[in-house]
């Protein structure tokens, strides 16, 4: 069997080797070529999985290690009769400390706000729910809005309502363009001016979700504190953009070793299952310990002392900001930042709490 997967994936070797040759390649620029005589491919969400790339090949199966779909032309691979796979999740916990970890690094005293700050999730899902009771240890209020879900243990309310009360709105929604209630442009003109101005408004989801031009209008007339992980043109982001935004980072908030791993650990179960082999593989095998920081139940001392060390987001963003060139960010030096990062590790590796 020939398995092609992206270069970046965690732990291919260890749960793939069994089962054939791996053909390691750049996510981002795979070819029809490429996959035309394999019989699974490996993907993130930098690969367009179309027609185009997937017709007359030799693929039974395309597993991708990531919790969104919107790469993946779903319709084109069952009516070719390829089996697929996301994982949905795996990295949830990755996502709901980066959210934390931001507000923090930009208002430190968050820490001791308790119920005087209210964050609202937009999307309930695995890393909406995750960042809800996260966001509950540290004894912050929580709203959430998601037509689709619902949770006995988080107040809901209207989008609008969600809007105008938060004093931190984060995204946690899938990229899509139809239906009800489509998410592309879901953060407009008019939700932003719906905000209060000192609120923070993070995008972690899909980089569409925020409307960049209604965005660089909004910060220029309120001065609004923003995290922006990804980017509506990526990988073509502006130096206007960088230079507004308080925290930037290249499209790694769920970039924990944890999450890579798990996302592995998913796409090899269901390939398992598709090619009817037994998986008894667990990415937990193969992490190195590391620094114990928390210890007991006191989460917000060990916060206020070794969050940095823990997660330094100003690296992350120093980093981005130091891709600029003529204007904007170098796509080479972008992705080379993602192919590169130094994963780092989920709260719960560090003796800390997980949902």
């Amino acid at each position: 069997m020939k398995i092609v997967a992206d270069e970046n994936l965690a732990f291919t070797d260890y749960f793939f080797k069994d089962f054939g040759e791996i053909h390691q390649a750049a996510g981002r620029t795979l070819t029809h070529a490429d996959v035309q005589d394999a019989n699974a491919l490996l993907v993130r969400s930098v690969t367009k999985v179309n027609e185009e790339l997937i017709t007359g090949t030799a693929l039974e199966f395309v597993g991708s290690a990531t919790i969104g779909t919107d790469h993946l032309d779903i319709s084109a691979l069952e009516r070719q009769g390829i089996a697929w796979s996301n994982a949905a999740g795996c990295n949830a916990q990755a996502v709901a400390e980066y959210v934390i970890t931001a507000l923090l690094k930009l208002q430190p005293e968050l820490i001791d706000a308790n119920g005087q700050f209210t964050l609202g999730v937009v999307g309930l899902g695995n890393v909406g729910a995750r960042l809800a009771y996260m966001a509950k240890l540290l004894g912050w209020n929580v709203i959430g809005f998601d037509p689709f879900v619902q949770h006995n243990h988080i107040q809901q309310v209207e989008f609008a309502a969600l809007l105008k009360s938060a004093d931190a709105v984060t995204t946690h929604v899938p990229l899509t363009q139809t239906g009800k209630y489509p998410t592309h442009h879901l953060i407009n003109a008019g939700a932003l001016a719906l905000m209060k101005p000192e609120a923070i408004l993070i995008n972690s989801a899909r980089g569409p979700v925020v409307e960049e031009a209604a965005l660089i209008a909004d910060i220029q007339n309120t001065q609004r504190k923003v995290v922006l992980d990804v980017f509506e043109h990526e990988p073509e982001i502006s130096q206007q953009l960088l230079d507004l935004v308080s925290i930037v980072t290249p499209h790694i908030a769920g970039y924990s070793l944890e999450g890579k791993a798990r996302g592995t650990q998913m796409i090899y179960e269901a390939f398992c299952k598709n090619f009817a082999h037994t998986a008894h593989k667990r990415f937990e095998s193969q992490l190195p310990a590391c620094d114990q920081y928390f210890y007991g139940n006191d989460i917000k001392k060990t916060l206020k002392q070794h969050l940095c060390k823990i997660y330094d987001i100003a690296r992350d963003d120093a980093n981005l900001r130091a891709t600029l060139k003529d204007a904007k960010v170098d796509q080479k030096a972008f992705d080379h930042l993602r192919k590169t990062y130094p994963l780092r590790r989920e709260w719960a590796a560090h003796g800390g709490p997980k949902a």
